[in-house]
């Protein structure tokens, strides 16, 4: 991506995220902010101490310079029109409305750069009734029909997991969309929006819910640790009290569990060793492998099933990934030097490339580091000039 010129304008993670995956692969990603608070993002986490910068801050807005401008005041929105001129992609992520309420439509921006490509992320898209709601992605998980799923049958639905899914399911279809739009733009020599709803990424992972309803009625429930169709398929406990996922999705599958625990007689066409008389006897399956998993401790469980060739693995919490010799030998695991801090680990660059791979050169930026870089050396604006528009904070 080296070459391509990002402006972020985004706050928090749904679209903003996009701009990281591309920055980590040679593009130029320039952090837009408001002079006087920046992003949002900045006091939301972890505090460090940096006062302008949590932990999430730093390893969320990395490989970025950082550029406050006013986009409330006239002069701020001509000079971010001239960065669009200069740049390849802007992103943002406000309510549907928003950037028209500031002069800067797409049909303002096509006109200032008409080979520009626009990601807009919002929690419902640019059109239909919804347009105009917030949207966060709790929300996004509740409406795209992912919270509904999660939890255990006839309980109160869970949050699925404490991270935003939804922002980074979104900003991953944001980038993808931006290089597709890329590669058009090769061919046409103009750019185009990208429109993206924070639902519908969420919407779009949940595999056959869709057809299952529209062809049967069907409607999955909540089901806990385990899967509708396959057992066992969950989670379970150990004799150290540790945990560890199996899944057992064909009949080998579970015939190599069997083999593990040392039962083969369970794999019998008697038995259970077809998978409708699993699901038919879904309680008496999983009670069984309980039993056995809870009788020895996580290291024997895994090294039996791995000994057979059983899917299984740790359910890992954030301490165990840190010691899990996999997680080092793939770099998961990125230590930088921040200034002030020491030693700042954050995940590593995904996806990985063979002949050119991603890197992460800086964490989160101080607000406006690139500021006076950007104004004099981008837009040619002199000294005297940028001293000025400091005094009026729009920049």
């Amino acid at each position: 991506m080296a070459g391509i010129r990002v402006l972020d304008l985004g706050t928090f993670l749904a679209g903003p995220h996009a701009a990281s995956v591309l920055g980590e692969f040679g593009a130029e990603v320039l952090k837009i902010e408001h002079p006087i608070a920046g992003d949002p993002m900045r006091r939301f986490g972890t505090p460090t101490k940096r006062h302008d910068a949590t932990l999430a801050w730093l390893s969320e807005a990395r490989n970025r310079k950082s550029v406050t401008l006013d986009l409330r005041q006239a002069e701020g929105v001509q000079l971010f029109l001239k960065l669009i001129a200069k740049s390849d992609v802007l992103i943002e992520n406000f309510r549907p409305g928003t950037m028209e309420e500031w002069g800067l439509g797409w049909n303002v921006l096509s006109e200032a750069n008409p080979r520009l490509i626009f990601l807009r992320v919002s929690g419902y898209g640019q059109t239909g009734p919804y347009r105009r709601r917030s949207g966060f992605a709790h929300i996004a998980h509740a409406f795209g029909g992912l919270s509904y799923l999660a939890g255990f049958p006839g309980e109160t639905p869970v949050v699925p997991g404490t991270v935003p899914l939804g922002d980074y399911f979104s900003s991953l279809y944001g980038a993808i969309g931006i290089m597709m739009a890329l590669r058009q733009r090769e061919k046409t020599g103009r750019g185009q929006i990208i429109d993206v709803g924070i639902y519908e990424s969420v919407f779009r992972q949940l595999d056959e819910i869709a057809a299952s309803y529209g062809l049967f009625g069907k409607v999955r429930e909540r089901e806990g640790s385990g899967s509708f169709v396959a057992v066992p398929h969950g989670h379970f406990r150990t004799q150290d009290d540790k945990w560890i996922a199996i899944a057992c999705t064909t009949d080998k599958m579970f015939e190599r569990l069997a083999e593990a625990m040392e039962r083969p007689e369970l794999a019998s066409s008697a038995l259970y060793g077809q998978q409708r008389k699993r699901l038919a006897a879904r309680n008496e399956v999983n009670q069984i492998v309980i039993e056995w998993v809870g009788s020895l401790p996580r290291s024997e469980v895994l090294e039996r099933c791995l000994r057979c060739e059983v899917p299984v693995g740790k359910l890992n919490s954030i301490a165990d990934i840190f010691e899990d010799e996999h997680f080092q030998a793939r770099g998961n695991l990125v230590t930088l030097e921040e200034p002030g801090l020491g030693e700042v680990v954050i995940p590593g660059v995904v996806p990985r490339l063979s002949a050119t791979p991603g890197r992460i050169h800086n964490l989160g930026p101080a607000l406006g580091n690139a500021t006076y870089e950007i104004m004099r050396e981008l837009l040619d604006i002199s000294p005297d000039d940028i001293k000025r528009l400091r005094q009026r904070k729009i920049i």
